[in-house]
């Protein structure tokens, strides 16, 4: 799962076991940018004991791995929370020049989903 918010970008699996097998109660929480890690655990204090792991050799250099309840309960609070009509103006508004490039990400992630929805229409 992909997942945008107004403190960053985040993408969500399931951790596994010390056996290599899927974990069916974690998940990790994975950025490509620390800060992103950082603000959400800001954000949401459940989110706080566990420790951003640095794995540079992966395709998501930071991580942290927590119980899936405890994540669905943090994305209900990310839920409850939205109140702006505009979520790149909100990004903005929030990160300030700090989260410049992470709005043009934003934008360029509206730019292809229009062309797909294009596409769609033309199926």
């Amino acid at each position: 799962m992909w997942l945008f918010t107004i403190y960053g970008h985040v993408s969500v699996a399931s951790a596994r076991t010390a056996n290599g097998s899927l974990d069916p109660d974690t998940v990790m929480v994975r950025a490509r940018c620390r800060d992103h890690l950082c603000r959400l655990q800001k954000r949401l204090s459940s989110l706080a004991a566990f420790p951003i792991l640095a794995t540079p050799e992966r395709d998501y250099p930071f991580r942290f791995i927590v119980p899936k309840s405890v994540w669905a309960t943090c994305l209900s609070d990310l839920a409850l929370e939205q109140h702006w009509s505009n979520f790149k103006s909100e990004v903005a508004a929030f990160q300030g020049q700090a989260g410049r490039e992470y709005v043009h990400a934003l934008h360029d992630v509206w730019v292809r989903m229009a062309r797909l929805e294009k596409a769609a229409r033309r199926s």
